[in-house]
């Protein structure tokens, strides 16, 4: 039976938060609020819990995973970025964007993509998410919470629990999310290249 954690979104409770990250650490899969409705997150190096993450998602290995950091130094220890890369990142987070990135060597082969040896990678702007990623000490593993044969992510937290309350450890309740999704942008070639439009503006990366 999945936890549940009604937390203040803009100022979250320090002792739910903590019992939050219990979970994590104890190899479970939350629900997480972030700028672009919910998400599934677990921890970086469990294997198990991973495994449940895409289990849950009915995804494959052939779809990026994205890894939710605190801010740009914690993101450059998990891929390789050259300077220019960083300018654009540093101008677009935090924020509603996610990046496609070389993967570093800090990230587990098992988690990037088989093929381009790639992962994305976030800097949320969500105040509850960011308080929970500073209380677990770590980037957090995640996929945006689509269930398989709908289209779009899940917003209301009541209907996740009621939904996943057998398969995940907890669902971490903010309130209700933007269900429009974040700008995914690529920067792995030699230009950048949007590969989705959402609530970031490519303007500001120039595209």
């Amino acid at each position: 039976m999945a936890q549940f954690f009604s937390v203040h979104p803009d100022n979250p409770q320090p002792r739910l938060l903590r019992q939050a990250a219990a979970l994590l650490a104890q190899g479970g899969v939350l629900a997480v609020p972030t700028d672009s409705g919910y998400a599934l997150a677990c921890q970086l190096d469990d294997k198990a819990a991973a495994g449940q993450l895409r289990q849950v998602r009915q995804i494959d290995e052939q779809r990026h995973l994205t890894l939710l950091c605190r801010d740009l130094s914690e993101l450059a220890a998990y891929a390789r970025v050259d300077n220019a890369q960083f300018r654009l990142l540093k101008a677009a987070t935090p924020g509603p964007f996610t990046f496609i990135l070389q993967a570093g060597k800090e990230v587990p082969r098992r988690l990037s993509h088989p093929r381009r040896k790639t992962i994305g990678l976030r800097v949320p702007r969500h105040k509850v998410l960011q308080a929970l990623l500073q209380v677990h000490g770590a980037p957090l593993l995640a996929t945006t919470l689509i269930l398989p044969g709908q289209t779009g992510p899940l917003t209301d937290p009541p209907a996740i629990r009621e939904q996943l309350e057998r398969q995940i450890a907890g669902v971490l309740d903010a309130g209700v999310c933007p269900q429009a999704p974040t700008t995914v942008v690529d920067l792995t070639g030699p230009a950048p290249e949007l590969l989705r439009l959402g609530q970031g503006d490519p303007g500001v990366l120039g595209l």
